[in-house]
């Protein structure tokens, strides 16, 4: 029947925000999380078989939707007529600076965001365009390929599409490859002029045909990344959250009238804890052995319980975290992450540091007064396969799924996106993002972006192919080698804390061969409780000993050779955590690392308190 709950009136393609990750492997690859909790993969998963580093591919689908928006079925090529259309584009070189998110009252203090290679007359010279590529039926190979786009004259692969069994799309980006046209280094962590890098970013859309009709189709996007080097992990606050709470600001999503402990109050206390495999601060505080494991289940029957016998406790977790009119510069409160305005010497400014979202702060209020829902299961067995779940679950699933691995703190400016995904006028509806109009041509905004300029001119209201990644730091990997913890940046508050991006970049990290140490039980406990203890610097393969425009310059090159945060099981003796995160680093990398005596242990060799990166306000806050 036509009006009937099971008819299809049209359609949508989720994740609304695919993320795909760049990597050296020529061949292999792997889909991008689909479930918020995906099993964990088995040692070496993410390298192929000559240790390099398989990107990740962004998979979608399309659903068909009844009159009340809700999701009926799964449209695949055996039950409808797709032709997916992807446009990929890097306009990193062509864009302006960054030097700090614009949309901070801090801005009028930093430098300008000027044009980056400003010298270069012929700007299209600097945007990576290949244009749109189409895409149809199952099972499609490989040369369907994002590589007629050119950098000063030069082609650039920005990666390809494919078709899975069912039609689904795959987008699969660059290798991580970054360069300058006149060879010239990389100087500085995010404006380097002359080079350019693979990742990109563009719209997502679909001709659908469903029994002789053709469906309106709410379109996606996708975004290319850096590597995540901590799969399993995520950020106290996530991409996810920060939109939700954007939603939820511009009232285009409702908040929900009481927190689920389960699913909004457990995570933020666990994530603290699962950050002990990237970070030793973390470690010694909320780790193994630390005060406050909130992974354990005494911890976590505590937390749930909403009697008033442990309003005290909730009251004062609830107040560790950082509120920004109440906590102002300090770097005590939690969670421990530098902010927007970070700067060293610490800027007099309350978002030196990040905070949670409002939503999530909310949340917590509501907690310590007991006023939540008390839902914890001690066991619970999250959906590892989005098939898992009834089709109506899935698409708010896959979109969760993508953006909850995406970091949304600092954005300085971050490892995915930055910080125009803050901005109401950027989507479409909730976690899509509004679409640029065909032919729509963007104005040009001057030689210098101003945070006065953005909010007069709202750059943010329709986006073209590359308009997310444009403000990210190119090359990419020059920002990711300079984003570390405090240990680089000055101790003035503790050894490992605050720090940058430990769930995407680890900082200090347990290494296979400390972990082969702890798992051998014939060994004496001491000996293997050091080992435990033992952090390995995770930049060590980019050289301790090497100042810092090597170490950045190393990262270009040897990205693919960084170790990569896996799931291993403990030894099971009570000794030791059931479970572990392990550096997994490749064979030949390992044996380069052993040649050179570099040493395992997290070193002060390279001091990074006077770079660029971190010397947003030369003239002081205004």
């Amino acid at each position: 029947m036509a009006n009937s709950k099971n008819a299809i009136v049209r359609a949508a393609i989720h994740p609304s925000i695919g993320v795909a990750r760049v990597g050296n492997s020529l061949d292999d690859f792997f889909y991008g999380p689909e479930v918020p909790e995906p099993a964990p993969q088995s040692p070496g998963f993410y390298r192929d078989s000559s240790g390099a580093l398989k990107r990740q591919a962004a998979r979608f689908r399309v659903y068909g939707l009844n009159s009340e928006g809700e999701a009926v079925a799964e449209l695949t090529a055996s039950n409808a007529d797709i032709h997916w259309t992807v446009h990929l584009a890097n306009k990193k070189s062509g864009w302006y600076q960054f030097q700090i998110a614009l949309d901070i009252p801090e801005a009028h203090s930093a430098p300008l965001s000027l044009l980056r290679n400003a010298a270069i007359g012929d700007r299209q010279q600097l945007i990576i365009d290949p244009g749109a590529r189409n895409i149809a039926g199952k099972c499609t190979p490989r040369g369907v390929v994002f590589d007629s786009g050119t950098f000063m004259g030069k082609p650039v692969y920005l990666g390809e599409l494919r078709t899975d069994e069912e039609g689904r799309l795959v987008v699969l980006g660059g290798l991580g490859k970054s360069a300058s046209y006149n060879g010239a280094r990389a100087i500085t962590f995010g404006n380097n002029d002359g080079w350019h890098d693979d990742t990109s970013d563009g719209p997502v859309t679909a001709k659908v045909v469903y029994q002789g009709k053709e469906l309106a189709v709410e379109p996606a996007w996708v975004v290319v990344a850096p590597p995540n080097y901590a799969p399993l992990l995520k950020s106290v606050r996530t991409m996810w959250d920060l939109m939700r709470d954007v939603a939820i600001t511009a009232k285009t999503l409702s908040a929900p009238a009481r927190p689920s402990f389960q699913n909004d109050i457990r995570p933020l206390f666990e994530r603290l804890s699962h950050l002990e495999w990237v970070n030793a601060g973390y470690a010694a505080a909320f780790g193994w052995g630390g005060p406050m494991r909130f992974t354990d289940p005494e911890w976590l029957e505590r937390l749930a319980d909403p009697s008033p016998a442990f309003q005290g406790m909730r009251v004062s977790l609830a107040n560790q975290f950082r509120v920004f009119d109440r906590d102002a510069w300090s770097p005590i409160p939690w969670p421990w992450l530098y902010g927007d305005a970070m700067n060293v010497p610490p800027a007099h400014t309350p978002r030196q540091n990040a905070a949670l979202t409002d939503t999530q702060l909310k949340m917590l209020q509501q907690w310590a007064a007991g006023d939540f829902d008390p839902d914890y299961d001690p066991a619970p067995t999250p959906p590892r396969e989005i098939d898992d779940l009834p089709v109506s679950e899935q698409p708010a699933t896959l979109d969760r799924a993508s953006l909850e691995f995406c970091l949304a703190d600092a954005f300085h400016p971050g490892c995915e996106m930055t910080w125009p995904m803050r901005q109401p006028s950027l989507y479409m509806a909730p976690f899509r993002i509004l679409h640029a109009g065909l032919g729509w041509i963007e104005p040009d905004y001057g030689p210098q972006l101003s945070p006065d300029m953005v909010q007069a001119s709202d750059p943010f209201l329709g986006q073209v192919p590359g308009g997310i990644t444009r403000w990210m730091a190119v090359p990419w990997q020059t920002d990711t080698a300079s984003c570390r913890d405090a240990r680089t940046y000055g101790k003035s508050y503790d050894p490992y804390l605050p720090t940058f991006w430990p769930a995407r970049v680890p900082n200090e990290v347990l290494d296979d061969t400390e972990y082969e140490i702890v798992k051998d039980r014939k060994r004496p406990l001491d000996e293997r409780l050091a080992a435990f203890a033992k952090r390995a610097a995770w930049s060590r393969p980019l050289g301790s000993a090497n100042g810092y425009l090597d170490q950045i310059n190393n990262m270009i090159d040897r990205y693919g050779e960084m170790g990569v945060v896996e799931h291993r099981a403990g030894p099971g003796d009570g000794y030791f955590p059931a479970a572990m995160q392990v550096q997994n680093l490749p064979a030949h990398t390992r044996q380069r690392l052993v040649d050179t005596n570099e040493p395992l242990t997290a070193s002060d060799d390279v001091d990074l308190s006077g770079i660029e990166k971190v010397r947003r306000f030369p003239r002081g806050l205004k």
